[in-house]
């Protein structure tokens, strides 16, 4: 699974400003309901739902909300680093400066995971993670994201 099936550079948010964990999936919902013309409401609901079943923050400064969506086609990301950090319940208590928003088709299954993976294992190389936090130009960022090293451990 390559990154770049999953996000376009128009899905990239590049120095988004949002002042909670909230405000930020909104923010996230509003970019994918451009991208997939499905209703913000719709997507916002979605991702809130996935969160109280626990944090999409998975340690060193990253989330990766996600859900899955009767109407989408295919699965798609958007990507957003934040201008500055937001608490968002991260498994390691720190706050949060860059988020994958993965959303995916309802009967997605081994995809959906594959994809998450994918996701997780580029935003887990710091190398990467330094790059993306390090510039404010949404081609750069995609470029980072879909050339990450490829490493398979898990």
């Amino acid at each position: 699974m390559d990154l770049s099936d999953l996000i376009e550079v128009s899905a990239i948010l590049p120095a988004l400003k949002a002042n909670s964990k909230k405000q930020v999936l909104q923010l996230v919902a509003e970019k994918a309901a451009e991208i997939t013309s499905l209703p913000e409401r719709e997507i916002f609901d979605t991702i809130l739902q996935r969160e109280r079943l626990g944090s999409t923050g998975v340690g060193n400064g990253i989330a990766i909300p996600h859900g899955k969506l009767p109407g989408i086609k295919e699965i798609t990301g958007v990507f957003a680093r934040l201008e500055a950090p937001v608490e968002f319940d991260a498994l390691d208590d720190l706050p949060v400066d860059l988020v994958f928003l993965l959303l995916a088709p309802e009967g997605a299954g081994a995809d959906h995971l594959k994809a998450l993976s994918r996701i997780a294992r580029v935003l887990r190389d710091s190398e990467t993670t330094a790059k993306i936090r390090g510039t404010d130009d949404a081609a750069a960022i995609h470029t980072f994201l879909v050339q990450a090293p490829a490493s398979t451990i898990i």
